[in-house]
């Protein structure tokens, strides 16, 4: 695959990134720290990625950055097939409703401009026949809840788009892979108290390469997350009202 990717530098970016890379696949990252983008590509050659691993300036913060960032990864990869973007900003409700400009981040790159990117790699998978697109979102999403009330309405926004599109484009070949971790053990995450299902990166990365290679339109990571935000759905809005969950 050629793939651009955004989010690789960190996380469970870094673990898929580095399974593709140790397969053979081509690689373009995007990103907003250029030091931590030289570092991973320099790692992601050492794995065996096809070719030299290049890196774009793009900050999900500014929506000018990304259509000349995605001009320029197309350029290095000789034509993408494949985009995944793992990128994100996390903080606790308590957090974002104090902090303004915090929130003010976390809606637009979450929400607003991760579309932006999608839309502006769709037309061009699309004339090409198709690809995959593969984006994290979260199970945080999946329904209203007290701890995660700002950053869950990003990820539910975003996934009723990522929907939407495999809806409106699957039979064109553009296959969209929505991602939806439960707790994972990140950067992210440091400082919080794991619950007991919590995954870890790297087995995160191995369940979304299983999905990107059989175009599962969506996959929970861990797999346990699907069947415990099964229950969560079908909850009453007055049980929600009583748990901390």
């Amino acid at each position: 695959m050629k793939i651009l990717f955004v989010g690789a530098t960190r996380g469970m970016g870094r673990s898929l990134a580095r399974l593709m890379a140790a397969r053979g696949d081509s690689l373009c990252l995007l990103g907003r720290d250029a030091e931590a983008l030289a570092l991973s590509a320099k790692d992601l050659e050492i794995r065996g990625a096809s070719g030299p691993v290049t890196t774009v300036p793009c900050d999900l913060a500014d929506e000018g950055s990304i259509v000349p960032a995605v001009d320029q990864a197309d350029e290095a990869l000789g034509g993408f097939d494949t985009v995944v973007i793992t990128a994100g900003v996390f903080a606790t409700q308590e957090v974002l409703e104090q902090d303004t400009a915090l929130r003010a981040r976390l809606l637009t790159v979450n929400f607003s401009n991760t579309i932006q990117l999608c839309e502006a790699v769709r037309g061009r998978l699309l004339e090409r026949g198709g690809g995959t697109l593969c984006v994290f979102s979260s199970v945080a999403g999946e329904r209203g809840r007290k701890p995660v009330g700002l950053y869950g309405a990003t990820k539910s926004g975003l996934s009723h788009y990522l929907e939407s599109l495999d809806h409106r484009h699957r039979a064109e070949g553009l296959v969209t892979v929505t991602v939806k971790p439960g707790f994972v053990k990140t950067s992210m995450t440091e400082g919080l108290d794991p619950p007991p299902f919590a995954g870890e990166p790297d087995g995160v990365a191995v369940r979304v390469l299983k999905a990107i290679d059989r175009g599962w339109p969506v996959v929970y990571c861990p797999a346990i997350w699907g069947w415990i935000m099964l229950v969560i759905r079908w909850l009453p809005r007055a049980v929600m009202r009583r748990i901390g969950f």
